[in-house]
């Protein structure tokens, strides 16, 4: 592919710049600069998937890149990412464990009755999508009434807050394959290529910061029928999980705080299993963040690549390297508006190339 460089513009390109900055401030006049703490917790849901996407959890750099960005989420991760690769890795953890999470919300759409109970938590899923229209001037007072009434109403006995999960007790009684006790070391995607065939740990880690509505594209079309997956959410978590890092001395874990995090591992149908009576699969998702729509997709995407690794693919959604080529957004991104470039010298050759082909003779005219 043949590009041209372009010299001078410098003029141009700063006024650009600044443009850009005018259109983020422009009711500066009117209105105070949205402050970091307002991006997390008013879009908290967009925050989630700056976290998620980039691949770096850090809960004011996201808002900052979002704000940056004028909201753009590819655009925030894309910044994000390249600010990580800036940053040196001092130390590497363990496998967190998922079961020691601080829960906020936990359902299953397997079983009516679960361990613990179900736990709603903060869901938009049983609200009708009505315009509030009292947000529109809403004053600060109404932020602190709420938080408030909140916890006014909170009981005096703390509730439990870590719960067993769904698919111990499936694997308990047999109808699910057991965790394997010595898994290989995990492949890290940001320091090794994406070499075909992948092992799991790899596809994971891809999905886990793959694009939310590429993700979910792909995983719908296998649900509405490029694909027979049928799958049903044994267990959705979202929560607090603590992390644990090396003490540098002693080597002993020690905890150094909470990530949020959104979990959802998915029952699909029953196969033959290595010990010859059919068990139920499964598939995993997990992600930075309160995401439960790219989780449930990551789950059911997993699952559809583990087959596709199994038995060979038979839709899109089963192959490994259409998949994962093509979920994450920065790069996608990046491809797609690289049109926008300079492409002077191959437009010439091919409006040269049509003009022979027709016979025609002079210039571009």
């Amino acid at each position: 592919m043949a590009y041209v460089a372009i010299k001078g513009g410098a003029k141009a390109i700063q006024e650009s710049s600044r443009l850009l900055e005018y259109l983020r401030t422009q009711q500066g006049v009117h209105s105070r600069s949205i402050e970091l703490d307002d991006i997390a917790c008013q879009l908290r849901n967009l925050h989630s998937r700056i976290l998620s996407e980039s691949g770096l959890y850090h809960d004011d750099l996201a808002s900052l890149a979002l704000k940056q960005s004028l909201g753009d989420p590819l655009e925030a991760s894309f910044t994000l990412r390249a600010y990580r690769s800036t940053r040196p890795r001092n130390v590497e953890s363990d496998p967190q464990d998922t079961r020691q999470m601080r829960l906020t919300r936990r359902i299953s759409a397997a079983f009516k009755d679960i361990p613990g109970g179900q736990m709603l938590g903060a869901t938009p899923d049983y609200a009708l999508r009505l315009l509030r229209f009292e947000l529109v001037n809403e004053p600060s007072e109404s932020f602190q009434a709420s938080a408030r009434e909140w916890l006014t109403d909170l009981p005096d006995e703390a509730e439990p807050i870590t719960f067993p999960k769904i698919v111990e007790i499936l694997r308990h009684r047999g109808l699910l394959p057991q965790i394997d006790s010595d898994p290989e070391p995990a492949y890290d995607i940001t320091r090794e290529p994406l070499i075909f065939p992948l092992p799991r740990s790899a596809r994971l880690q891809a999905m886990a910061r793959g694009e939310t509505g590429g993700m979910l594209a792909l995983a719908y079309s296998n649900m509405r029928g490029y694909g027979d997956l049928h799958p049903t959410v044994a267990e959705l978590r979202v929560g607090y999980l603590p992390v644990s890092l090396p003490h540098p001395i002693s080597g002993q874990p020690v905890e150094i705080g909470e990530v949020l995090m959104t979990e959802c591992e998915m029952v699909t149908k029953f196969e033959a299993s290595d010990q010859g009576r059919p068990q139920f699969t499964i598939g995993y998702g997990a992600c930075f963040g309160h995401n439960e729509t790219k989780a449930i997709a990551m789950a059911v995407l997993d699952r559809c690549l583990q087959k596709g690794m199994g038995h060979g693919p038979d839709h899109p959604a089963e192959d490994p390297e259409y998949v994962l080529l093509h979920i994450d957004g920065i790069d996608s991104m990046g491809f797609c508006n690289h049109f926008k470039m300079p492409h002077y010298v191959t437009f010439q050759a091919e409006m040269d190339t049509l003009q022979k082909t027709r016979g025609d003779s002079g210039s571009n005219g």
